[in-house]
């Protein structure tokens, strides 16, 4: 009988079933809620002084958890005055490219003008070429025969009238008789020897050269002395930079 009665369930002296009494695991899951109060009162803690920390350093809005950064909108004055910087750079660029292309487009309009006649100017160079061979070839007796007389003054007025009008189109003739030698403006069809003259002085002039403007028309024709003494510093500034004559006429 008393091996039966430790099988069943324990009673208390009047026979009425005892208390069952606490586990120690029952008591430890009893306190468990009671022991994670702590736990959430020091993460709040730590993100309510993460966002102070945020706020002193000046940040406009702390990322909160879970949310999405948003962009910083521009600031429109600031986007305004760079389109503005902008525009304003182009339009210069512009204005200057437009003033370059007047003032070339002037400088060739002026070109164009004082160097129209060329190409007729340079046709009527062998008409006074031939007008001063015809007096040249002149001998004295015929120069003095009174029937010639009328023939060579009518070739002389011809020849004043072609120069005034070489004049007024600003021609000038080239006549560099004992001048140096200045491959720009001269042509050197011979040497000559003459110990008495530097090396490279004309010393013949068989065709004239004319100018037109600062442009050469057509060169001189020269011939120039050989076994004289060596150039000078004077005779050297003709090669010189900036000597240099455009014959682009």
């Amino acid at each position: 009988m008393s091996e039966g009665r430790t099988n069943g369930p324990e009673t208390n002296e009047a026979g009425r079933p005892a208390e069952a009494k606490p586990k120690p695991g029952d008591q430890a899951g009893e306190a468990a809620p009671a022991e994670t109060a702590p736990e959430n009162g020091a993460e709040a803690a730590a993100e309510e002084a993460a966002v102070d920390d945020a706020l002193e350093s000046g940040a406009d809005s702390p990322l909160v958890e879970g949310e999405i950064p948003q962009p910083v909108e521009e600031d429109p004055i600031a986007k305004l005055e760079t389109e503005v910087a902008g525009l304003k750079d182009q339009l210069l660029r512009a204005l200057a490219e437009t003033e370059n292309v007047r003032r070339r487009s002037q400088r060739e309009r002026e070109d164009s003008a004082k160097f129209a006649a060329a190409p007729l100017l340079k046709d009527l160079l062998g008409v006074a070429d031939n007008l001063g061979m015809a007096l040249d070839s002149l001998s004295e007796e015929l120069a003095a025969d009174e029937r010639v007389t009328p023939l060579i003054d009518g070739i002389k007025l011809t020849q004043k009238e072609l120069a005034s009008v070489f004049e007024r189109h600003n021609v000038k003739k080239l006549d560099p008789m004992g001048e140096r030698l200045d491959p720009h403006q001269h042509e050197a069809m011979f040497e000559i020897e003459d110990a008495s003259k530097p090396n490279g002085t004309v010393v013949q002039v068989l065709q004239a050269g004319y100018m037109l403007h600062d442009r050469l028309l057509r060169p001189a024709r020269v011939g120039v002395s050989k076994g004289g003494g060596p150039k000078s510093a004077n005779d050297n500034a003709g090669d010189a930079p900036g000597t240099h004559v455009d014959t682009s006429a």
